[in-house]
């Protein structure tokens, strides 16, 4: 998950309106920088890190697999932080939320909505190379546990794609709705994580459910307005539509593809064992 949201607030009669924003070119002096922050201390570091550890022990009731994901989060958010730096938006940093996942934030703004677009995409896909190692040891050892550990790598990965505030799907895909019309970008978000935080209500991530709940209700205050630096151009849009179709497919297919050695290389039997890993029953 990536922090770069700059739409902090409904906008009032006094903000610019969107069809004066629209005319404006943004330039390098127009991009917004955060205040300074103090970086997190190395006692808060290690016991975030350790309480996110014995709770990913907890819930999946293996060291291998959580394992696996506290690695995979870490490369996940580290792909947010390579293209936050790449693109001028850095130093950014990786913070641990307990009990919720990562994130990267960045010192700047995105100069655009594609460089956003870039930035978001980035976690997702860098992060599928933290499921290798594992692969590997499962693969010589014969051992399904390092497998469903690359599997739920994969699948910290896809979830991100989904469109909900504020994962990373709706970051790179809500630009795209909303070249299409601003409503649109907001109705097609709000269902979406209505229906993720029924997901996690029905499967018992009350944790998850909640902190999606929030972050759609916000979402929804927000309005359709968005940041200063404007809106995707078509071509944009294309691009980003294809690269987010690209990375969600790479990302479900290296899930299923982590699980075919379980199930004899059956690509449907591995997608009906993966789902009942995360408690939906066919």
């Amino acid at each position: 998950m990536s922090d770069i949201d700059s739409t902090p607030r409904k906008p009032g009669p006094w903000d610019i309106k969107p069809e004066d924003v629209a005319a404006l070119e943004p330039t390098p002096e127009s991009v917004v920088e955060a205040p300074a922050e103090k970086d997190q201390s190395l006692v808060w570091a290690v016991l975030s890190t350790a309480l996110m550890a014995g709770f990913l022990w907890w819930v999946t009731g293996s060291v291998i697999v959580a394992g696996a994901v506290l690695i995979g989060l870490f490369v996940h958010e580290a792909g947010h932080v390579l293209a936050m730096n790449r693109l001028g938006m850095g130093p950014a940093r990786i913070y641990i939320i307990p009990f919720l996942g990562g994130l990267a934030k960045a010192r700047r703004a995105p100069k655009s909505e594609w460089h956003g677009v870039l930035v978001s995409l980035a976690g997702p896909a860098f992060g599928l190379s933290a499921m290798i190692p594992f692969v590997a040891v499962g693969l010589a050892l014969r051992q399904p546990e390092w497998l469903a550990g690359a599997f739920f790598i994969a699948m910290l990965n896809l979830v991100n794609l989904v469109p909900a505030p504020p994962l990373d799907g709706s970051k790179a895909l809500g630009p795209v709705l909303t070249r299409v019309h601003p409503r649109l970008e907001q109705a097609v978000l709000l269902i979406i994580g209505v229906a993720v935080v029924w997901w996690g209500l029905s499967t018992g991530r009350f944790i998850l459910a909640a902190f999606l709940a929030l972050s759609v209700f916000g979402h929804l205050r927000r309005g359709v307005w968005r940041a200063a630096w404007g809106r995707l151009s078509w071509p944009e849009a294309g691009r980003s539509l294809g690269l987010y179709l690209l990375t969600l497919a790479l990302c479900a297919g290296a899930a299923i593809g982590a699980l075919a050695p379980v199930v004899e290389g059956d690509p449907a039997t591995a997608m009906r064992l993966g789902l009942s890993y995360l408690g939906v029953r066919g």
